[in-house]
C-alpha cells in the first residue's frame, strides 16, 4: 500500500524548540534518505519539509551542504536516471522526459539528461532492442488488428511517430520479402 505523503506546514506553523538538533537531525534524515536511492534537490527538499521538527531554513541550509559535499547534483542524477531508465526497458524520449519530470527535476536539466542518454544511446538501436523483444513475445504480427496493437505499443514506450511508422513498414517489407 502507497504511504500518502504528510501534507508540508508553512514556516510559521513550526516550532522549533533546539536549533543545533534540529539541523543535525535534518542532515542525518537527508543522508539517510539518499542512501536508499538517489533523489533530486526538490524532491529531498519535499521529504525533508515533511518533519515538523525543521523548517525552510535548515533544510536549504542541509541542501546546500550536501550539494558542496557532492552527495546531491540534479545534473547529474538526471543523466544516471536516464541512462538506468534506457538500460532496464527500451523507452522512448517522450516517455523518459515524463519519468524524469516525475522527478521534480527542472525543464532544462530533463531536456539536458534527455538528449546525452539518446547521444549515448541512439533512439533507432533502442526502437530496435523494443522490436526485437515485442516480437520475441507476441511473434510477428500476422493481422491488420495485430499491427495496430505493435504499432500502438511503441506508441506507448514513447517512440516518436515517424520512428514507429518507419520501422512497421521495415517489418512489413521484411515479411512480404520472406513470403514472396
Amino acid at each position: 500500500m502507497w504511504k500518502k505523503w504528510k501534507e508540508i506546514k508553512d514556516d510559521s506553523e513550526r516550532t522549533i524548540k533546539d536549533v543545533e538538533k534540529s539541523r543535525t537531525r535534518t542532515f542525518d534524515r537527508a543522508v539517510n534518505l539518499l542512501t536508499y536511492k538517489p533523489r533530486s534537490i526538490k524532491e529531498l527538499r519535499e521529504r525533508l519539509l515533511e518533519k515538523d521538527w525543521t523548517n525552510e531554513a535548515i533544510v536549504t541550509e542541509t541542501i546546500e551542504k550536501l550539494e558542496k559535499y557532492g552527495y546531491l547534483n540534479d545534473a547529474q542524477f538526471a543523466k544516471d536516471f536516464a541512462a538506468s531508465k534506457l538500460r532496464q526497458k527500451p523507452i522512448g524520449k517522450r516517455v523518459l522526459k515524463q519519468k524524469l519530470a516525475q522527478r521534480k527535476l527542472g525543464k532544462e536539466t530533463v531536456e539536458e539528461a534527455v538528449e546525452k542518454a539518446f547521444e549515448e544511446t541512439p533512439e533507432a538501436e533502442i526502437i530496435e532492442r523494443a522490436i526485437e523483444k515485442r516480437l520475441r513475445v507476441k511473434g510477428k504480427p500476422e493481422t491488420r488488428e495485430d499491427t495496430k496493437k505493435f504499432y500502438d505499443f511503441l506508441l506507448r514506450q514513447g517512440f516518436s511517430y515517424d520512428l514507429v511508422r518507419e520501422r512497421m513498414r521495415e517489418i512489413a517489407k521484411g515479411e512480404l520479402e520472406r513470403d514472396g
